[in-house]
């Protein structure tokens, strides 16, 4: 595939294309099937243009990954490009000087124009320069649940949160584990956050995650969300895996009822050769809030001396936001485009209903462009206490309270 005209005169005043061939190493941590499928996506479009892409895939989830991605860049031994999700995770890289200005590349391709919600893009800005291109937009608040599982145990699919914890019991006396988990802080986390939106909604998670608000936290809509999420614990006792692709699968095979995950997921579905709506359902705010956030990835690129790799840099920021690349990668990867202007009719029906809610507005800000690094980092620990031991829920409620109370 080569560079569209459009993207070619969007990028000329950087380099009309390189000069030469130019290897770029791009670090990220998309290793599952789903996700190794969808990043040859950007890695094909990349090889396509004359030049080279050196993946560098790091195993293991972003927590794994990101302080050696980080630590590289400090030490002098920077990537081409690296992933990192759009929010305030390279905050200080940028504020030291460390990170390239896109600004040039931004202007000249329109992004203010297409890139939709623009909170992606201010994510991706700090005084007024932008420094990362936003490649999707994908959100924690998904429910998604096996056909095959419910079939077995003889009870019909769910359609929100409620009738699953009800079929529960149903599921377990059929020998189904009701709700697979990974047993990492971020998975628990993140399925804190989908029932937080679910049970408490939008205004008082609002209240929390971005004004700060601990007294909210400490109040009658949270203790509700902890004891859910308490609930959740015991749905869950059993699944000992570790990876979020691990737990998906056992929604796939049908030995899970459940699974609280994004929807990323959906690449899993798609390697596995599975139907939505016929082997599997997603339910989006676990159907009681349909709302989403704008969480996912964004593309930053270190500083270094060549010209000429500066030059390919901006080339393929500008790549990864072009409408061809838009409509393959995420099809693959099972988000949503941060475009608002490419056709997205081939998607699924899970994409579907996340484009349905993105149109209507229903969206909230990610964790991660609410709250530093290090204080979800704190927020991830606790939770993994709270969903691997017997730690009472008012007693992980204060906890997260004082959290927030501290959150910078």
């Amino acid at each position: 595939m080569k560079l569209s005209t459009k993207l070619l005169a969007a990028t000329a005043m950087i380099s009309a294309s390189a000069a030469s061939a130019v290897e770029l190493e791009v670090t990220h941590w998309w290793t599952s099937g789903g996700e190794a499928a969808a990043v040859s996506k950007f890695a094909d479009a990349w090889n396509a243009t004359g030049n080279t892409w050196l993946d560098g895939a790091i195993a293991g989830s972003g927590g794994t990954a990101r302080p050696i991605i980080i630590s590289r860049i400090i030490g002098g031994d920077p990537m081409g490009a690296t992933q990192m999700n759009h929010g305030r995770q390279a905050e200080e890289l940028i504020e030291a000087g460390m990170m390239l200005d896109l600004s040039d590349v931004a202007e000249a391709g329109g992004w203010k124009d297409i890139v939709n919600p623009s909170a992606l893009l201010d994510s991706c800005t700090l005084d007024g320069k932008i420094f990362c291109v936003p490649v999707n937009i994908h959100s924690g608040q998904w429910i998604w649940l096996s056909h095959a599982a419910y079939e077995t145990a003889g009870v019909p699919v769910p359609t929100d949160w409620n009738e699953f914890v009800a079929s529960a019991p149903k599921l377990q006396a059929a020998g189904i584990l009701p709700l697979a988990m990974g047993q990492q802080g971020w998975q628990q986390n993140l399925a804190f956050g989908a029932i937080t939106i679910a049970v408490a909604g939008t205004e008082a998670w609002r209240e929390v995650t971005v004004n700060k608000n601990a007294d909210v936290a400490r109040g009658p809509e949270y203790t509700a969300v902890f004891e859910a999420v308490a609930n959740a614990r015991e749905l869950a006792r059993g699944s000992n895996v570790q990876d979020w692709n691990q737990a998906t699968n056992m929604v796939i095979t049908g030995t899970a009822g459940a699974q609280l995950m994004g929807d990323w997921a959906q690449g899993e579905f798609a390697v596995a050769e599975q139907v939505e709506g016929v082997d599997y359902s997603c339910l989006p705010g676990l159907g009681l809030n349909e709302v989403l956030d704008t969480g996912g990835d964004a593309f930053y690129f270190p500083l270094n001396d060549d010209p000429e790799i500066t030059a390919a840099q901006k080339e393929l920021a500008a790549l990864l936001i072009s409408p061809e690349v838009q409509v393959s990668f995420n099809l693959a990867k099972g988000s949503l485009p941060v475009r608002g202007d490419i056709d997205m009719s081939s998607a699924n029906g899970c994409m579907q209903k996340g484009l349905g809610i993105l149109a209507d507005g229903g969206i909230l800000p990610s964790g991660d462009q609410a709250l530093s690094a290090d204080t979800q980092t704190q927020i991830e620990d606790l939770m993994a206490q709270f969903w691997s031991g017997d730690m009472a829920a008012a007693d992980a409620q204060e906890s997260y309270a004082e959290l927030i109370a501290n959150a910078d």
